[in-house]
């Protein structure tokens, strides 16, 4: 009861919270509609109850929040309802419109008793989100910008944006590193959280770090498995969407079985369905360069051989040519060489002849000058000390004399030396 304070009529807490659940109960007499943003999803598996932190916000700022609570078996008609309509259970950062009433208690305070979800909604509000970033970043220009890069000719060097345990990496693993034809992948993971709370700063991290390194690589490839509509909500947030577009090398993505694309597939470099379409999209490029390729090959193994044999055939025809054209040759002239031999023979010959002549008279010169024959017709020669004498002044008396003739020598001494 209330009572008096210095003049004051005071109440007590008890009696203010409990004049508010009064009035609070006779004002909201039945259910109501309400819609609001899910902040925190407290499930508490032991009790099966649901507790949920709502918030609205303004230009980014909270404006008002409440608690509101599902009970069990009322949490799990609504998160059934919302697998089967979304893929996806019910979870933080989602709008929601729900159908609530009023439950005031003096010790708990306001809570709002949660009765009905409606998917629908919350499917429409995903939609807007996605339809807010397209025409934000196509006002900003950035919508084609990763669209508008040049994927390298073989793209080998593969970033994976991917969880190591994702069954879609692992099938876009399985496809590229063993395929048949043997080309040949470096790739290295990047690991993020691919859904849920803390999925977009991971991947945004995980591109960073690729960033750092992109001289190492030809493209990034986000790698996910399959996911309902409301599972790929996060791949609608603008600022993941901006950093792909911005993105300085091709991404490319294989982020699960979708009919509806995401704006993270709008504005990467190339969007396939499933990791191993991904995969394939790799592989075919190989095919565009090694086919070509191998049939350039085959193409110039026939012209080389065909120039090979051409060759060889105008070679074969040079040969008999050059060799019929040289016995043609060697036939014209075999007379004309005879002729010129037997020639030079009967000029050889000749001036053998002549030359033996010639010898003949000049060894008749010389015999007959020889000292011999000039000694034959009277003719003697002194020597002193085996020397010829020409000058009587160099002898003396008593000098030794020899005195030859033609036939024989004479022995003498000199008495006396005359000289002219």
């Amino acid at each position: 009861m209330s009572e008096k304070i210095k003049n004051r009529t005071v109440f007590s807490l008890h009696e203010v919270m409990v004049s508010v659940g009064k009035t609070l109960v006779k004002r909201y007499t039945s259910a109501f509609w309400v819609r609001a943003e899910i902040s925190k999803l407290n499930f508490y598996r032991y009790s099966g109850h649901c507790y949920l932190d709502l918030i609205e916000k303004q230009d980014g700022k909270i404006v008002a929040q409440t608690r509101a609570v599902l009970w069990k078996s009322d949490y799990q008609r609504i998160d059934a309802l919302f697998r089967k309509t979304l893929n996806e259970p019910l979870r933080d950062g989602i709008k929601i419109l729900f159908q609530a009433t009023i439950a005031f208690e003096a010790s708990h305070g306001l809570t709002l008793r949660i009765s009905s979800i409606d998917p629908d909604y919350t499917l429409g509000d995903l939609e807007r989100e996605k339809q807010e970033t397209i025409r934000r970043m196509c006002k900003e220009g950035i919508f084609q910008r990763n669209k508008s890069l040049k994927m390298p000719l073989l793209p080998q060097r593969i970033a994976i944006i991917s969880v190591e345990t994702s069954k879609g990496y692992k099938d876009f693993l399985g496809k590229i590193d063993s395929n048949p034809w043997k080309y040949a992948f470096f790739h290295m993971l990047f690991p993020s959280v691919l859904q849920g709370e803390g999925m977009i700063p991971s991947v945004i991290a995980q591109l960073n770090r690729i960033r750092k390194v992109q001289s190492h690589f030809d493209t990034v490839a986000i790698v996910r498995g399959g996911g309902g509509e409301a599972g790929l909500a996060s791949y609608n947030n603008y600022l993941l969407a901006r950093e792909i577009a911005l993105f300085p090398l091709p991404v490319l993505t294989g982020i699960g079985h979708i009919t509806n694309e995401t704006v993270t597939d709008m504005v990467a470099f190339r969007n396939l369905i499933t990791p191993t379409d991904l995969a394939d999209f790799f592989m075919q490029a190989f095919h565009n360069f090694s086919v070509p390729v191998r049939q350039a090959q085959q193409k110039l193994s026939g012209v080389s051989q065909r120039i090979f044999r051409n060759e060889k055939m105008k070679f074969i025809s040079e040969i008999k040519l050059f060799h019929s054209a040289s016995e043609n040759l060697l036939s014209r002239h075999r007379t004309h060489v005879c002729f010129v031999q037997e020639k030079f023979s009967n000029r050889l010959q000749q001036t053998v002849r002549e030359e033996t002549l010639r010898l003949d008279g000049v060894e008749k010169s010389v015999n007959t000058l020889s000292p011999r024959e000039v000694m034959r017709r009277g003719y003697s020669m002194t020597l002193h000390n085996g020397k010829t004498v020409r000058n009587a002044g160099t002898l003396k008396a008593g000098d030794r004399l020899e005195t030859i003739v033609y036939e024989g020598s004479i022995i003498s001494t000199v008495q006396t030396c005359i000289t002219n």
